[in-house]
């Protein structure tokens, strides 16, 4: 079994995550990540800005709603993603499937336990249709129009009642959400900006003439787990299953099945691809500023090799990662945008005079991209809450 040290790893991450050499290509960058993370819709354009030479917000809103080359699916642990249509196929099939009966089964109980319908299945078939219905009419609708042409989703439904996490969320945004894991519609444009989190829905048929998710379960699975070890390898059964948000049996049959290859990680045994052993060549150092929850940093479960002690200051109780300030493959700190646009960081280690020169300069680089624009992350970490105030 070959041995592949932390050292090694952190070279792979460099050059398949487009941090070292920048790619010419949001496309591209899009497929080789199996995905941008895009639950906080800025962090999509800033990890596309992280890894292109030359990139404009116009780049990545040209492929997602003009040449619509790239997708917003709801993907890995029921995460948005901004992705390929071959990588949408698969894990339309490989993961959001997987709790579609779940989530409907849900949704038909609280309709017809809260009277909202006598048969909760008659009328959610009935409602979907008239969704659907809605769209093919306006072409691209926000929830609040569809609901002028389907009044049934104006429901309430109570959930957790009694409990610290319960509340009321309206029949419109579970219909809706059944719709998309379903693969039947898609989010359009944003109703704003691009760092927007409204969006406009259509239909898929009419977004993406000829886009299908008619996939072999088993090809989707393993076509997943191929393109994951290809970026993120070599990582380990933890990790995997963290990441697809499947069961370790399930993980551990599709490793077998693609042949991959077992390879030793501090104290413990990491996969690869079955072509994938030997060592990359060496490059560079290289310095990046990645944006909360970025596909990267979000990539294993199992972090040490790059997150060293920081995930406190860097993460948030519930595991989402703030803006992270990276130096040769390793998290060193954390960044904030401030009011007045300025981008400030804090390092957490030394990092010696040449990379604080090499962060300061795309600190600044970004602020100036940014313009008048102003980010805030979703899910604010510690680190993140200190620098701006």
């Amino acid at each position: 079994m070959r041995r592949i040290d932390t050292a090694e790893r952190r070279l792979r991450l460099a050059q398949r995550h487009h941090l070292h050499t920048p790619s010419h290509d949001v496309v591209t960058v899009a497929a080789n990540l199996v995905g941008l993370h895009s639950s906080d819709p800025a962090t999509v354009y800033l990890s596309a800005w992280a890894r292109l030479d030359e990139f404009h917000v116009t780049d990545l809103a040209s492929a997602l709603y003009e040449q619509r080359t790239l997708l917003r699916v709801l993907g890995m642990r029921r995460t948005m993603f901004v992705v390929t249509h071959d990588v949408a196929s698969t894990i339309t099939v490989a993961c959001t499937r997987d709790f579609i009966d779940r989530e409907r089964k849900r949704l038909i109980g609280w309709l017809e336990e809260q009277n909202i319908a006598a048969d909760g299945e008659s009328w959610l078939r009935t409602v979907e249709a008239g969704v659907l219905a809605s769209l093919d009419q306006r072409g691209e609708a926000t929830a609040v129009e569809i609901k002028a042409d389907v009044p049934e989703l104006e429901a309430k439904i109570v959930f957790g009642e009694g409990k610290t996490w319960g509340g009321t969320v309206g029949v419109s945004t579970r219909v809706l959400f059944l719709l998309a894991t379903s693969g039947l519609i898609v989010r359009a444009r944003p109703k704003g900006s691009w760092i927007s989190s409204q969006y406009r829905w259509t239909t898929t048929t009419s977004w993406v003439p000829g886009w299908s998710s008619d996939v072999d379960p088993l090809e989707a699975e393993r076509d997943l787990v191929t393109r994951w070890l290809r970026t993120y390898g070599p990582g380990t059964e933890t990790d995997l299953v963290w990441w697809t948000g499947w069961g370790k049996r399930r993980t551990h049959k599709v490793l077998a099945d693609i042949g991959a290859a077992e390879v030793e990680l501090d104290e413990r045994t990491g996969y690869v691809l079955p072509d994938d052993v030997d060592a990359p060549p060496p490059t560079g150092g290289w310095v990046a500023l990645l944006p909360s929850l970025d596909s990267t940093v979000m990539g294993w479960k199992e972090r040490s090799w790059y997150l060293g002690p920081h995930a406190t200051a860097l993460y948030d109780r519930n595991g989402n990662a703030g803006p992270t300030v990276w130096v040769d493959g390793r998290i060193v700190g954390g960044w904030g945008h401030r009011a007045d646009g300025e981008i400030v960081y804090e390092l957490l280690e030394d990092v010696g005079t040449d990379a604080e020169r090499m962060i300061a300069g795309k600190a600044a680089e970004l602020a100036s991209w940014l313009g008048d624009v102003r980010i805030k992350a979703r899910f604010p970490t510690p680190l993140e809450k200190s620098l701006i105030g």
